[in-house]
């Protein structure tokens, strides 16, 4: 079984190789690394769908998720997440 991945590494690959503005990261598995949920704010994500964006996320990500039993993820481009935070 594997170890998980430690939340300070899974947020600092996720700025580095997605260049995002905003990271959330929070892990569910209790602090075990199995499970995270994240939130990803980035402009590479703009003129991308919701799978294409999942994709982008998923190859970039590849090494940390396969060591993790769960991974959701909600991406945004920054005017998205301006948005998104303005109404709520």
């Amino acid at each position: 079984m594997s170890e998980g991945v430690a939340l300070a590494h899974l947020e600092d690959a996720i700025r580095t190789r997605l260049d995002a503005v905003h990271v959330e990261v929070v892990d569910m598995s209790g602090g075990c690394g199995q499970a995270f949920e994240v939130i990803i704010v980035s402009p590479i994500f703009s003129g991308k769908n919701r799978l294409m964006r999942h994709r982008l996320v998923n190859s970039a990500l590849r090494d940390e998720i396969a060591q993790i039993h769960a991974f959701t993820q909600k991406d945004f481009t920054p005017e998205e997440w301006a948005k998104a935070q303005a109404s709520s």
